[in-house]
């Protein structure tokens, strides 16, 4: 117990002398030695649980001019310890008292750089109590700073985001609720800390002081980021038993500071911010451009979904103006393969559409690029995205895109899907499309798109296999059918005399490309497949057991092992399949004969 005692005293003392030393001096006669002995007589104290001691050091108003020129040597040390205790100790509170005392009385400048450098140091679990700990100081501190105000704000910003970005942002409910790491209370932190500097810039604003707009700026890159990380991660939907959700609270701060320092409008409708800096580097041009179009879809998500910030919005734009500025977000968000960005992107393209009367966007937006792409992007989630819902909703959208275009919209979206899609199942979907858009042509007369030489031209895309009788039947079922469903309504509805859709005159023509190469085609598959069966049946009679594990090969796919009761299974299906096809096919042909003796009946 003495020897601890006399440690202490120790600790003490050395701090006390090294004081007692540069009391006497002028501070332009503080030498190097001196910050060194101050500051490892002031860690001393700090790591043998005497911050009581220094703390009344710092607080002499005889030691001000040390303190001020000394003290930032402390934070360092001071960060270790104020972790080390517990919530609590005594001692913890002394030492938030000793790091708010050295926010007030050191230079601002040595400060704010020991500051950023304790901020950059941090990792892993600690980053978000770090920087919770040290924004109030920093806040202080950047307050006081006359020179480089804006450069030191920004600089502040984006270190805070750069160590905040590698944290996994919470999405369930039960992650949100834990914040394991504290990056929800973090961020919503961090916007109080940037408050005050926005305060200057709309007073700077008001009062008609444009003469510095390096603050707005750096604010406004800040929000930039944001807006990538964590938002465009983000769940951002209201959660049931969440009073308050704190990245909804986040995105609400978020767009009221861009509204504050008057970028919220200009944003929505300058796709790329003008003033990004210029890199000669091309790759780092094309980072530059990539994080400000993650930023401005989440933006558009925002205020277009959420409706955060929509009061502000002017109300003068049609919804087909607004789809069209929405689109470039939409392809960007579409693009990327994450649950939490796809959402957003569906439900961005969704939103937009609604606000649209069925029939009212007029063709000549498929001259837009974005008009092209997103459908196909679109196309893409539905067939190879993992997550069910997401399939599903992008069908449910993609038929709600086509509702909303005129008729040569919806002919000429027919023909580039048609065309891109490589799916047989989007194939067969559109191909059930033209079908009801055929139907109204004919009951309504309502246009010229899908009758006549129009429809010719689709049907073109239509009625052909892609590969002739070699064509993969089975793969293309969900095609094939389709288009049979399609010629038999046809052959149905539209009488030779009359022949609206020009199909009896394309007759010739659909039996050589179509008919006739499905009827080889299925003789072809059905006589392999009866093989394969034939051959699965011997080797069963063979092998000691029926469970015996093989592979087969099915479409030009290997599936996974199986035993030969399942392969047989799947052989009898596909067989199933080429008898659906066939009789369907045969109905066809059978409409056909019927409709072309009737009319032979009547000329003779």
């Amino acid at each position: 117990m003495p020897e601890e005692k006399s440690q202490t005293i120790m600790a003490v003392d050395e701090l006390q002398a090294i004081i007692q030393r540069c009391q006497i001096l002028e501070e332009a006669d503080f030498r190097g030695e001196d910050f060194n002995l101050f500051q490892v007589a002031g860690q001393k104290c700090l790591e043998d649980g005497y911050a009581a001691q220094l703390l009344e050091v710092i607080q002499n108003e005889k030691n001000k001019v040390i303190v001020r020129n000394m003290g930032w040597n402390l934070i360092s040390p001071l960060v270790r310890c104020i972790f080390m205790y517990k919530q609590e100790d005594d001692k913890r509170e002394h030492c938030l008292k000793i790091l708010d005392k050295l926010a007030q009385l050191c230079n601002p400048k040595e400060l704010f750089l020991s500051l950023l450098e304790q901020i950059e140091q941090t990792s892993g679990e600690q980053v978000c109590q770090t920087v919770m700990l040290l924004l109030q100081p920093l806040q202080t501190v950047l307050l006081k700073l006359q020179n480089k105000k804006a450069y030191s704000v920004g600089l502040s910003l984006a270190m805070i985001m750069n160590q905040l970005t590698p944290l996994p942002v919470p999405y369930t409910k039960q992650q949100i609720q834990e914040d394991k790491l504290g990056l929800c209370q973090c961020c919503n932190a961090v916007v109080d800390f940037a408050k005050p500097f926005v305060n200057e810039v709309v007073n700077m604003e008001k009062s008609s002081e444009c003469n510095d707009m390096e603050l707005k700026e750096e604010l406004l890159k800040f929000c930039m980021k944001s807006l990538k990380y964590p938002l465009l991660t983000a769940q951002l939907e209201q959660l049931e038993g969440v009073e308050e959700h704190p990245f909804r609270h986040f995105a609400t701060e978020i767009v009221d500071i861009l509204w504050d320092i008057r970028e919220l409008i200009p944003l929505m409708f300058l796709h790329r911010k003008g003033k990004s800096p210029h890199w000669e580097n091309q790759e780092f041009a094309d980072i530059e451009q990539k994080n400000s179009a993650d930023s401005l879809a989440c933006l558009s998500y925002l205020m277009f979904v959420q409706h955060f910030g929509i009061d502000c919005f002017p109300v003068v734009f049609s919804p087909s103006y607004l789809l069209q500025c929405n689109m470039m977000h939409i392809e960007v968000l579409l693009k990327r393969t994450e649950e939490s960005m796809l959402s957003k992107g569906l439900d961005l393209f969704e939103s937009c559409l609604l606000r649209m009367e069925d029939n009212s966007l007029l063709h000549q937006y498929l001259e837009f690029r974005d008009f092209i792409n997103v459908p196909q992007d679109l196309v893409k989630v539905m067939t190879l995205c993992p997550t069910e819902h997401l399939r599903k909703k992008s069908l449910n959208i993609l038929q709600l895109f086509i509702d909303k275009f005129d008729a040569e919209g919806k002919y000429t979206l027919f023909r580039c899907l048609l065309k891109t899609s490589n799916h047989a199942g989007v194939e067969g979907y559109i191909i059930k499309n033209i079908k009801d858009q055929v139907h109204l042509s004919l009951t309504k007369a309502c246009d010229i798109w899908f009758t006549g030489h129009h429809l010719i031209s689709l049907l073109d895309l239509v009625l052909l296999l892609p590969e002739g009788a070699e064509t993969d039947l089975l793969q293309n079922s969900d095609r094939i059918m389709a288009s049979l469903n399609l010629l038999r309504y046809l052959v149905i509805k539209d009488c030779e005399s009359d022949n609206q859709t020009g199909v009896w005159t394309a007759l010739a023509k659909i039996e050589q490309n179509f008919l006739k190469p499905l009827h080889v085609g299925l003789n072809m598959s059905k006589a392999h497949y009866e093989a394969e069966i034939k051959s699965k049946k011997e080797n069963r009679r063979e092998a000691h057991s029926s469970n015996t594990v093989c592979s087969v090969t099915v479409s030009g796919e290997k599936m996974p092992a199986m035993t030969t009761e399942m392969q047989l299974q799947v052989l009898h299906s596909a067989l199933f399949t080429f008898d659906l096809i066939e009789s369907v096919l045969a109905r066809v042909e059978e409409l056909i004969e019927v409709k072309i003796k009737a009319v032979m009946d009547e000329n003779s």
